[in-house]
């Protein structure tokens, strides 16, 4: 009898292993769902359980983070990094620092960045790690001891050929240099074992500019595919971070007007659209100590929408660029009805599965961040490579490699996910393209 994978009975299988873990069974499943009919079309993949070994990560370790703040009281954190696959390069993955950050969410991101890291076409597997640590409200040098400490235990298990973690949510390139500080303090060596560091020490240009102009880069494709373009398209956006403002930034200068941006607390709306002398304006404003996106009424008019997100504010094109599952369905129905045309995702999975579905049902082009937001880690493996060679690249050369790149991924997912005439389903050509380098990289190493 030919070996066959049942959606179902896999995810019994996850949720069993993995109880409470929600946002990861969510995005086993988002994969699964595309990938189990390619499987069982090719049947090599499920004899030796190739989807079995992806849903469970090498290694996870979590340790201590021990330090004291300016009252000198001892803290106590939790700091972990889960190793997914190093299939076809070293372990690759942000680190975020958050309240939130648990086990169940760094799986689901290390899971999602194995695929992510496949579809750059570069040598990275997927990892991704944090701490449950709240860098708001504390002074740089809580920060910096905060740092130190977590990679005091974080350094034993990275290293330029291991482990390569970048930033995430709460990690900027101030926190990535008192890691690296500490890890070559520890080591006594000097190696490429961060991505995201500064352009003194071995960092890379286009590397605070790479998630959001690479999502922007993916609408840009998507709409040409359909004979469309960015041009005159009205932009809502979430987040005011490095990913929301350069995605802002690239649909300006591709002609584009962005209208909304936001944080935890609400979001503004700019119906003049938000210019480059405004998005510098956030860009510096964001970098103070208790800074918050309400500023900018104040500032330059507009209104602002406490505890509410964007999506019901009429547009052409959604780029949710903040946090996972910020766009629900009720979201979803409000862009289907305000005629928005495609929806991509700048941040990791922030759409849910009911939103999801509603979007490709209602015919919305919908990219998954996978695919989207593979920018920011596909200029961090060309930084792996020049610090491995020794070399500098230039802006232009970068920009470069980054828009062919996103052009590459645009590609693969067509390629896979094309159904005739019909729009392309974007979330099956990633799932499968990302998966298959994997898959075929493990059937080569055998059962390990």
């Amino acid at each position: 009898m030919v070996d066959q994978v049942n959606l179902s009975d896999f995810m019994d299988w996850v949720v069993d292993r993995n109880p409470g873990e929600t946002v990861f069974h969510q995005a086993v499943h988002e994969v699964a769902e595309s990938v189990v009919p390619f499987i069982n079309a090719n049947p090599v993949y499920a004899k030796i359980k190739v989807l079995h070994r992806m849903a469970e990560p090498d290694r996870s370790v979590s340790f201590r983070v021990s330090w004291a703040d300016d009252n000198g009281e001892v803290q106590v954190n939790r700091g972990y990094r889960v190793q997914f696959n190093n299939s076809i390069g070293p372990y690759k993955g942000g680190i975020r620092f958050h309240p939130s950050v648990n086990l169940g969410v760094l799986k689901f991101l290390g899971f999602e960045q194995t695929f992510k890291n496949s579809l750059t076409r570069l040598p990275m597997g997927g990892g991704k790690g944090g701490a449950d640590f709240d860098p708001k409200g504390r002074s740089q040098h809580e920060i910096m001891r905060f740092c130190q400490s977590f990679m005091t235990e974080l350094y034993k298990y990275v290293g330029p050929d291991i482990d390569v973690p970048a930033g995430d949510i709460g990690v900027g390139g101030r926190e990535i240099g008192y890691m690296f500080g500490q890890y070559k303090r520890i080591t006594n060596s000097f190696s490429g074992v961060l991505t995201g560091k500064g352009l003194e020490y071995g960092g890379s240009l286009m590397r605070t500019e790479a998630t959001g102009y690479g999502a922007v880069y993916f609408l840009e494709d998507m709409l040409q595919h359909i004979g469309d373009s960015v041009e005159g398209k009205v932009a809502v956006i979430s987040g005011s971070g490095n990913v929301a403002t350069h995605a802002a930034e690239k649909v300006l200068q591709l002609g584009g007007k962005p209208v909304t941006l936001s944080d935890s607390g609400g979001f503004i709306y700019d119906p003049e659209g938000i210019s480059q002398e405004r998005l510098d304006w956030i860009k510096r404003h964001k970098t103070q100590r208790g800074a918050r996106i309400s500023d900018y009424v104040n500032e330059f008019g507009g209104s602002f929408h406490a505890n509410q997100r964007p999506w019901g504010v009429p547009c052409n094109v959604a780029l949710p660029c903040a946090t996972q599952n910020e766009l629900d369905e009720n979201d979803a129905k409000n862009l289907i009805d305000n005629k928005c045309l495609a929806v991509v995702e700048g941040a990791n999975m922030p759409c849910t599965v009911e939103a999801v579905t509603a979007l490709q049902s209602a015919g919305v082009l919908y990219a998954p961040g996978k695919a989207a937001n593979a920018g920011g880690v596909g200029m961090s493996g060309l930084e792996m490579s020049q610090n491995s060679a020794r070399l500098h690249r230039d802006q232009e050369d970068l920009g470069a490699a980054l828009r062919k790149i996103m052009r590459d991924i645009h590609t693969a997912c067509v390629e896979q996910g094309a159904h005739g005439t019909g729009p392309v389903d974007y979330v099956k050509g990633a799932n499968i393209a990302g998966f298959k380098k994997v898959a075929d990289a493990m059937l080569a190493f055998g059962v390990v």
